[in-house]
């Protein structure tokens, strides 16, 4: 069986645990592209992509960023699977025509998240389930036809619109990563709210947690289906 190829579209500048998160949570081969630094792939002939997390806005006029929604867009207009994770959710909404926008608060820690729908992405996985969030920003408007999957009181947490999934969680962190985000939140949070975040970052937290990380199954296996059926011979009679 042919090994699924996926593009990362790496957009966390500087951040290591990103790349080791994705490598260790997706069975794929995985080809990667500093999107912070202008790299895009020169065409969209991977099985799927996945976009990841990053310290930016959608909004902000850094000139990575609207190539990164445009190429994301045209990936999607040609039938390329997309998972677009926390930053990349909201690029991915961007990309559809959906609209992304800051909010009053910061969701940091763990926190709850509820099903919407019965969808493919999130099976074998609790109608309400524990994730790590880490975000300002939230997508407001969904795209034009996509169908919300998964939200919590802060919003809009799971979007789908044919085969693009978005997620504004971290179903890929661990217990360092996760640490470290808390940490680097203190001059925007302050001190109180990121000690009892961390205070909240346990090995039973985090096993809790561990249960969205089927969705990487999932996609992946969503994505194996259907190579597996464009590559099947046509049945002859």
């Amino acid at each position: 069986m042919k090994r699924l190829r996926f593009g990362l579209l790496q957009a966390a500048e500087g951040d290591t645990n990103t790349t080791r998160n994705f490598r260790r949570e997706l069975d794929a081969d995985l080809v990667e592209f500093d999107v912070n630094n202008g790299e895009l792939p020169p065409h969209t002939e991977f099985d799927a992509l996945v976009v990841t997390g990053s310290r930016a806005s959608v909004y902000w006029d850094d000139d990575w960023i609207d190539p990164l929604v445009e190429y994301v867009g045209k990936a999607a207009a040609d039938g390329v699977p997309i998972l677009g994770v926390c930053y990349g959710h909201q690029v991915l909404a961007e990309a559809l025509g959906g609209r992304v926008a800051g909010m009053d608060d910061f969701e940091l820690g763990y926190n709850t998240v509820e099903q919407v729908d019965d969808d493919p992405l999130f099976k074998r996985i609790s109608d309400e389930f524990t994730v790590f969030t880490s975000h300002g920003d939230a997508v407001v408007e969904l795209p034009p036809g996509a169908e919300l999957i998964a939200r919590n009181d802060h919003g809009v947490h799971g979007f789908r619109r044919g085969d693009c999934w978005g997620v504004q969680f971290h179903p890929e962190y661990d217990i360092e990563t996760a640490r470290e985000i808390a940490e680097s939140k203190r001059e925007r949070l302050g001190d109180e709210q990121v000690d009892r975040v961390l205070a909240d970052i346990s090995p039973e937290q985090y096993d809790a947690a561990c249960e969205a990380k089927q969705l990487f199954e999932n996609f992946t296996t969503y994505i194996r289906e259907q190579v597996n059926g464009r590559e099947a011979p046509e049945a002859t009679a």
